[in-house]
């Protein structure tokens, strides 16, 4: 059986870590927090094998790519730019696009961007949400749930940081991972992670030496970078003002689980169920809802 290839490109001024495999058409996968390449191990192994040319990169901040230290260097124009640079880099002009949680966030704008890169869109968890020019997106979050939202709570640099070090890493992941609560997380600053429900015995289709990879990654580099990209989400806001308005112009199929935390943000279902999606698209959308499935789709029933 072939094997899933590591290589190191430079891109955009960082050295990013991308795993591939196979010849053919190239999907590019785009993880998500707390997550690696590793997140697509299962898919870059079967569609490989239909003759694509697979790739997973860890993004910026994750893995072994480089993390630069500012919030400010995580905006949604960095990671496409690094994106592009990677596309570069293979000698490929167009891709197939798959991304989960903050990589489908990317994904969105990769394809608001540059659509001239992107054959189609599959992304999963997080639905397009055009900017409201009228509430930066961690102030809409803080007025709908409170200071102790999770994303809100991720914004004050160290706060986070410590409260992911006054537990196990494996654990940490399992709570992530493994999480079946459609509720909004929230970290009160008192409790910190420990307010998260404990994380059940490990479902058939996630080992603790999957765990450990992903722990031994994230104990190696940090979850700075990731939280990072939340950091930079109001600056996104900001940036992004010229783009109001647009419409996603490639060919998307969007998949959330009805256990999914995004479902269950009030007024996410009408959005998704009344059509609003859709009309965000200049080409046909495909909506799916699978049932009894959470947020970490990837990894939920591969």
């Amino acid at each position: 059986m072939e094997k899933i290839e590591h290589t190191t490109v430079t891109t955009n001024g960082i050295k990013m870590h991308v795993a591939s495999i196979g010849s053919g058409p190239i999907i590019l996968f785009l993880h998500g927090f707390p997550e690696l390449w590793y997140t697509w191990r299962h898919q870059l192994l079967s569609l490989s094998s239909l003759g694509y040319r697979c790739v997973a990169p860890d993004l910026r901040g994750y893995g072994d790519s480089d993390a630069p230290p500012s919030p400010e260097s995580y905006t949604v124009f960095h990671i496409v730019g690094d994106l592009v640079g990677l596309l570069d880099a293979l000698g490929v002009d167009k891709v197939f696009l798959v991304g989960h949680d903050w990589g489908a966030m990317i994904a969105w704008n990769f394809c608001l961007f540059r659509p001239d890169r992107i054959k189609a869109l599959v992304n999963l968890s997080i639905p397009y949400h055009p900017r409201n020019p009228k509430v930066k997106t961690v102030d809409a979050y803080r007025a709908l749930f409170g200071d102790d939202f999770y994303i809100c709570r991720f914004q004050v640099p160290g706060e986070a940081e410590a409260h992911f070090a006054q537990m196990d890493t494996a654990k940490v992941m399992k709570k992530f991972l493994t999480t079946r609560d459609p509720n909004p997380p929230c970290i009160p600053k008192e409790t910190g992670l420990k307010a998260l429900p404990d994380p059940p015995a490990l479902p058939s289709w996630l080992s603790e030496d999957e765990i450990n990879y992903f722990a031994t990654k994230f104990n190696q580099k940090g979850f700075t970078g990731g939280l990072n990209y939340y950091r930079a989400m109001n600056l996104n806001w900001e940036l992004m003002a010229s783009w109001t308005g647009l419409q996603i112009q490639v060919p998307v199929k969007f998949i959330v689980g009805d256990l999914d935390i995004t479902y269950h943000i009030p007024g996410v279902k009408e959005y998704l169920q009344n059509g609003q999606l859709e009309s965000q698209t200049l080409k046909p959308l495909l909506f799916l809802l699978p049932l009894a499935l959470s947020n970490f789709l990837p990894f939920d029933r591969t």
